[in-house]
C-alpha cells in the first residue's frame, strides 16, 4: 500500500481461497490487459474471457499471455463451453483448453438443458485436466430455481470436482441470485449457505450495491465474480472499509 492506516482488515494473499475477486474481460485489447494489470492486477485473482468472447478476440494468445506473465489464470466463460457441447464438441473444448495452455475451465448450463448428470460428468472429466469452476443458474430470467434445489445442485457439483461453485447473475446482475432490478434474492443467499460453506462460492455480482450487500452479509474476503476490470480497484476499497459503503463496518 502507499501509505498507512490503522483498522484496515485484513486480505489474505495470493493465491488464496477466499477474498477471491474474478474479473470478466468482455473484449480488452492487449494493450488494454496490459494496463489493467499494470493498474489492478494485484487485487485480481482469476480472469474469465466473458462467455464466447474468446471466438471472436483478436490476437487471444497475446492477451492470454499479458495475464499468465502477471500471474493470473484465465478461462474461457462457461457460454462457450456450452457452445462446444450443444455441437457435441467436447473433446475438441479440451484440446481448446490445452492449445491455450488455459489451467481453468467452466462448467455451466445456463443457456442449455442438460441433465445434471450429464453436467456433473463432465465436471470429473474436466477435473482431471484442469480446476474447474461450476456455475449453478439459469441466464433465463423467468426460470426460477428454489433455494432447496440450488443448494443439491451445488453441493452435487462440488462433489463431481468443481473447486469453487458460480452463482449466476451474468454480466448485468439481474438473474438468477438477483430480481430484474439487481435487488438480491437475500432469503436464497441466506438459505444457500446453512448448506454451502461460503468460501466455496463465487458470487457474481457486478453492480456495486450487490458487491456492497455481500460484503455487508460476508465480511471483507468473500468471493465476488463478474467484476469489470475499471471495478476492481474501486471493489478492493469497499472490501476495506475505504468508499463511504462500508466505511464504518471494519472499525473497531
Amino acid at each position: 500500500m502507499n501509505y498507512h492506516l490503522n483498522q484496515i482488515p485484513e486480505r489474505p494473499l495470493k493465491p488464496r481461497d477466499s477474498g477471491f475477486t474474478m474479473a470478466m474481460d468482455k473484449g480488452l485489447s492487449v494493450r488494454e490487459a496490459e494496463d489493467f494489470m499494470d493498474v489492478a492486477g494485484n487485487y485480481v485473482d482469476i480472469v474469465k474471457l466473458g462467455w464466447a468472447t474468446s471466438y471472436v478476440t483478436s490476437r487471444l494468445e497475446d492477451k492470454i499471455k499479458v495475464y499468465k506473465d502477471a500471474g493470473i489464470p484465465t478461462y474461457f466463460g462457461g457460454t462457450l463451453f456450452e457452445a462446444f457441447i450443444v455441437r457435441g464438441q467436447f473433446d475438441e473444448y479440451r484440446r481448446t483448453i490445452d492449445k491455450f495452455g488455459l489451467e481453468f475451465a467452466e462448467v455451466s448450463d445456463g443457456s442449455i438443458e442438460l441433465p445434471h448428470d450429464v453436467k456433473c460428468e463432465y465436471i470429473r472429466k474436466l477435473s482431471t485436466q484442469v480446476t474447474v469452476l461450476s456455475e449453478v443458474g439459469s441466464k433465463d430470467a423467468e426460470k426460477i430455481i428454489p433455494p432447496y434445489k440450488w443448494i443439491q445442485l451445488m453441493q452435487a457439483e462440488l462433489d463431481a470436482g468443481a473447486w469453487k461453485v458460480i452463482g449466476e447473475a451474468r454480466e448485468g446482475g439481474n438473474v438468477g441470485l438477483f430480481r430484474s432490478t439487481g435487488e438480491v434474492r437475500s432469503g436464497l443467499v441466506e438459505e444457500i449457505l446453512t448448506k454451502i460453506p461460503f468460501e466455496k462460492i463465487i458470487w457474481e455480482a457486478p453492480q456495486k450495491s450487490q458487491q456492497v450487500w455481500f460484503i455487508k452479509l460476508l465480511g471483507t474476503n468473500v468471493n465476488l465474480g463478474n467484476i469489470a476490470p475499471n471495478e476492481v480497484i474501486p471493489l478492493e476499497t469497499i472490501r476495506l472499509g475505504l468508499r463511504g459503503d462500508t466505511f464504518s463496518d471494519f472499525m473497531k
